[in-house]
């Protein structure tokens, strides 16, 4: 016991500077990350208040929406990747932030399209009759605040690459408490303003995403070289790192939807669970998630400086620092199991669902804080193909067939998709760790 005390010490010891450096960075990425969970809980909170079918409008809406633009999100993330690379190699970069606008402007304006068009294809889909116009309606205004999301989004990449962290993450905050007011202003109307419902609830979410992509404009102005000339091959490389970012949010957006739509074919009551337990993985993993970018930006940078022992310090404590976290989170799923799911419901039914597939869950944590990680360090390499790919493979080619078996011929149900979950991100995070080795080894060749 003594000997692992002394161990555990000089382990943090000599990675306390790279502890501390991630957790600088990642806190306040952390913070931006809970203020856009936070804005969709006050839509959600505010519009259940006022009726079910506007909930499940913007719910349906929402579910649309997200999977088209999600793609887009994923591409800008490259911005940060490619100029944290720069940087590191000593490149000057304030001159791509034009180009980078530009680049955000024109994905802006393919998603709108993209979004808007969706609403003509809503009285297909099979949804309730006295649903349908609120879907169309709420996604033909919403469809237009992806130009301040992106704005606000390829900015906010921008500025991550020089570390620039709290100012972008701050705005989000601000933006939670707006967002509740407009929510409560146009849904259930104020003064001259009537109660438009599900519509009050787009408008608010136009005018906010509006609002934060401006601040964000404003905030960078003057960093702007207007006589800069539009760089066509950093925009390609943009593309070239982000592409294949975009694929992989898409991948496995999808495969948790998959898995919603089928357990709540067999029953509604599966689905409800399926989702709790969902609420409670996406809470913790935020954590890991927010080191995990860190850690792209930390890779890039001293990737493009050829310092490979900063790499490997960086990496090593990225990953002892988010599976360290989910570890103890799988714990103490595993030690209070009721106490958690009491949080979100007294059902019993629930109870005798959740239950059983707690210790899964639990372990499931510890694979997803691994695969996020191995994921952010192959980022930061600009290795992205090898990321969705790896997705591709634990999701698609792995976790998919795994899962028809236990829960069809094995009639293990929603726990049977839960181990299918768990192998999957087991595979995607063995799989990014054995490239990463791989990379770490051809480095060392490099450099010597």
């Amino acid at each position: 016991m003594h000997k692992l005390i002394n161990k555990t010490a000089e382990i943090f010891n000599h990675y306390k500077k790279y502890f501390s450096e991630l957790i600088v960075l990642a806190f306040p990425i952390l913070i931006g990350n809970l203020g856009h969970t936070l804005i969709g809980a006050t839509d959600i909170l505010v519009v259940a208040k006022y009726n079910i079918n506007s909930l499940a409008a913007i719910s349906i809406s929402n579910a649309i929406l997200f999977t088209e633009f999600i793609f887009g999100l994923g591409i800008l993330t490259a911005i940060s990747i490619v100029i944290s690379n720069m940087r590191g190699s000593r490149q000057v970069t304030k001159k791509y932030l034009l180009s980078g606008l530009i680049f955000s402007f024109i994905l802006a304006f393919i998603f709108t399209l993209i979004c808007y068009s969706t609403r003509y294809f809503v009285p297909y889909c099979g949804f309730e009759d006295n649903l349908v116009p609120k879907i169309m309606e709420y996604i033909a205004i919403v469809s237009f605040s992806i130009f301040g999301m992106y704005f606000y989004d390829g900015i906010k990449q921008f500025l991550q690459a020089y570390e620039i962290v709290k100012f972008p993450n701050m705005i989000l905050l601000g933006a939670v408490l707006v967002n509740l007011i407009l929510d409560v202003v146009f849904v259930f109307g104020f003064g001259v303003i009537p109660a438009m419902g599900s519509k009050g609830a787009a408008i608010a979410t136009l005018t906010v995403r509006t609002l934060m992509g401006l601040i964000m404009f404003v905030y960078v102005f003057k960093m702007i070289n207007f006589k800069s000339k539009i760089d066509l091959k950093y925009m390609k490389q943009l593309l070239k790192v982000g592409t294949p970012i975009g694929f992989a949010l898409l991948l496995e957006f999808l495969a948790f939807n998959i898995i919603t739509i089928l357990v709540g074919r067999e029953k509604g009551l599966l689905s409800a669970t399926h989702n709790i337990l969902i609420t409670i993985s996406s809470a913790t993993f935020m954590i890991p998630l927010s080191i995990s970018t860190a850690l792209a930006v930390k890779v890039a940078y001293y990737y493009g400086a050829k310092k490979c022992m900063e790499i490997k310090n960086f990496s090593y404590s990225g990953l002892i620092l988010g599976v360290g976290f989910m570890a103890i989170a799988g714990i103490i799923l595993a030690l209070f199991p009721k106490q958690i799911i009491s949080l979100f419901t007294d059902n019993k039914d629930v109870y005798s669902i959740a239950l059983p597939i707690i210790s899964i869950a639990a372990m499931y944590q510890v694979f997803d804080g691994f695969q996020v990680v191995t994921g952010g360090i192959l980022k930061g390499f600009k290795m992205t193909k090898f990321v969705s790919n790896s997705i591709l493979i634990g999701y698609w080619l792995v976790g998919m067939p795994v899962a028809v078996v236990l829960a069809g011929k094995y009639h293990l149900s929603l726990r049977g998709y839960w181990i299918a979950l768990a192998v999957s991100l087991c595979v995607i995070g063995f799989v990014q760790a054995a490239i990463a080795r791989y990379k770490f080894k051809k480095l060392k060749e490099m450099y010597k």
